[in-house]
């Protein structure tokens, strides 16, 4: 699986191909036309994509605009936790969230 096929949790697997293959500039419904029932992998669970671009009205220049337009759409829920990051570290709390702390 390439790295393109894989994005923050969103898989396309062999609709990443088509997408790249297609010729551009392509409406929404002329994608969902083609390839409406493949389906989008994420870590909860799948959805065609017809039921993600399909109530969009968009023409778009590429498949990298297709792409972008999908991980908009994405159900938050499917994707995994929000603002969740392995990178470490904790999250920056601001002086309102605690009052008893100074800032120098």
């Amino acid at each position: 699986m390439a790295d393109e096929d894989r994005e923050m949790g969103v898989e396309l697997g062999e609709l990443a191909d088509k997408l790249d293959e297609h010729d551009y500039p392509a409406s929404s419904d002329d994608l969902v036309e083609e390839y409406g029932d493949y389906e989008i992998e994420y870590s909860n669970g799948s959805e065609r994509f017809e039921e993600v671009i399909g109530p969009l009205n968009e023409t778009y220049e590429s498949a990298d605009g297709v792409r972008q337009s999908i991980l908009n759409m994405a159900d938050s829920e499917a994707v995994g936790r929000q603002r969740y990051s392995d990178r470490g570290g904790t999250e920056q709390s601001s002086p309102e969230d605690d009052p008893d702390q100074e800032s120098f």
